[in-house]
């Protein structure tokens, strides 16, 4: 029996993205070949070209899959502290220590920036701040930090925390840049708690 079209196409979509993420993660965007994506997923060019449209589009795809990956990591990370600011403290610690991780410093803090330009202009950003955002707005409302607009605070803290990640992921030694990253991070954190 024949699967219904949208199985067989999400089917296709999620090979193309493993094959992709596989050889980014492993061998790089510059030297992945089309190749490489469509004999290991065992399609054609032309079911690439359908989906993404271009190496650079099963890239994008590839970000938004580990991104997802990642946003579900910190939720459980700040799910687990004792309080709602150390729960927040500990996401955006976290967030900057897996630039640590070779697959997601390879493909996000890497070749993402490299191909898909300025990260501040991905498309999941909005996202991102939006979720800081709503944090914010949480230990505000606890009295928890100071006075402050909270969209500005989260564009601050996105802005900051993804420097710090490329920071890592760029460095010749990255886990002395990680902590040193991190403890900077968590001084300029720090200033926005209210005084207890």
């Amino acid at each position: 029996m024949r699967k219904p079209r949208q199985e067989m196409i999400a089917e296709t979509r999620g090979k193309l993205i493993a094959a992709g993420r596989r050889a980014f993660g492993t061998i790089g965007y510059a030297e992945a070949s089309m190749d490489d994506f469509t004999g290991e997923a065992g399609l054609t060019r032309g079911a690439l070209y359908h989906h993404f449209g271009d190496k650079r589009g099963l890239l994008q795809a590839v970000i938004m899959e580990i991104d997802a990956e990642m946003t579900e990591r910190l939720n459980e990370v700040s799910a687990a502290a004792s309080t709602r600011w150390q729960g927040f403290v500990d996401e955006c610690s976290a967030y900057i220590e897996m630039a640590l991780e070779p697959e997601i410093q390879r493909i996000m803090f890497r070749d993402g920036p490299a191909v898909l330009g300025d990260i501040s202009q991905w498309q999941n950003t909005p996202g991102c701040i939006a979720a800081l955002s709503r944090s914010l707005d949480r230990l505000k409302a606890d009295g928890e930090i100071i006075d402050i607009d909270t969209e500005t605070a989260a564009r601050l803290i996105n802005g900051a925390s993804s420097h710090m990640a490329l920071w890592i992921a760029n460095a010749e030694n990255p886990e002395a840049v990680s902590k040193r990253a991190v403890a900077g991070f968590k001084a300029m954190l720090g200033s926005l708690r209210r005084q207890q």
